[in-house]
């Protein structure tokens, strides 16, 4: 069982999340649930994540949130920010790439008493086997060493 939690709060279009703990797949469903939330909605002007309470994040958070950079050029035209004040998750944010599609800055949110815990999700394991091999399919889609790292998953993945 995941001993981690996404918080969420949107105040004046700005969308945050914040990751709490051990981010895993058992999440992955209520943070894509939020990231189609967040790109329906007709306020959107800019999303920050916080990751200064995270602990670990598994590769199929870092999929979908690379897709939540996307989908943000696509829409809106400006790259997210992410908030990191581990140099683990700084590191690992770095080795995928992800300086090159977040803004990656240091300084905490101010108003953490503002978030809400994501409700979870109960999905088929069909549709979370979607969710992960998606979520690799974007990764590797950031760069060469990303591609490399993620095929076999992916491949593997495919074939199931």
């Amino acid at each position: 069982m995941s001993t981690g939690r996404i918080q969420f709060a949107e105040m004046d279009g700005t969308f945050v999340l914040k990751f709490i703990g051990e981010i895993r797949l058992t999440l992955c469903s209520a943070l894509d649930a939020t990231i189609e939330k967040i790109f329906s909605s007709r306020n959107f002007s800019s999303i920050v994540i916080d990751l200064t309470e995270s602990r670990s994040i598994d590769s199929t958070t870092l999929g979908l949130l690379a897709k939540l950079s996307i989908l943000s050029r696509q829409k809106v035209g400006m790259l997210p920010t992410l908030v990191t004040t581990h140099p683990d998750i700084t590191r690992l944010l770095q080795s995928m790439g992800f300086d090159q599609v977040f803004n990656i800055v240091d300084t905490p949110l101010p108003c953490p008493e503002c978030l809400a815990d994501l409700p979870s999700q109960d999905q088929s394991e069909d549709v979370v086997k979607a969710k992960v091999l998606e979520a690799h399919r974007i990764l590797m889609s950031l760069n060469e060493s990303n591609r490399e790292a993620f095929h076999d998953l992916v491949t593997a993945l495919e074939r199931s």
